[in-house]
């Protein structure tokens, strides 16, 4: 087995989105991330990259037009634009589910999957962000319950 020296998460979701600005704001009064970093695109009200936190978790996201479609743009794209379908989902452990859950519902997130103690172990729900991307918010802890 490899030791590592790197700090933090070192698996980071990556996102695109159409407004990616309103996404940032979004994800950090609904979803509770705060911003890290926020570069500004090469178009006008696009952002290039941003890093969000959560504890010691991260997320990347910028505009989908923020390059004018660079290779990886090109592939990545908004669940937006994928017919109301993604090929990704991001789980979030959070201390209280209940409160998580409460927060999202009030600011209209789209939920999935209803609040509920998983049979695995844990509490938690599923929603929609602003451009139809999935998270899974809950308390169940892999690195300790799987």
């Amino acid at each position: 087995m490899m030791t590592s020296k790197l700090q933090g998460s070192v698996l980071i979701p990556s996102l695109r989105f159409h407004d990616a600005p309103a996404a940032i704001k979004w994800l950090c009064e609904v979803f509770g991330f705060e911003e890290h970093l926020v570069v500004p695109g090469e178009i006008e009200g696009t952002v290039a990259h941003a890093e969000l936190v959560m504890g010691n978790g991260m997320v990347m996201l910028g505009s989908a037009e923020s390059h004018g479609g660079n290779a990886f743009d090109r592939k990545v794209r908004p669940a937006a634009d994928l017919k109301g379908k993604t090929n990704q989902s991001i789980y979030v452990r959070v201390d209280d589910a209940d409160a998580h859950y409460a927060r999202a519902k009030a600011a209209g997130a789209e939920i999935l999957l209803d609040i509920e103690d998983q049979h695995y172990g844990g509490r938690g729900y599923s929603c929609l962000d602003l451009d139809g991307n999935v998270w899974s918010f809950g308390t169940f802890d892999p690195w300790k319950n799987g």
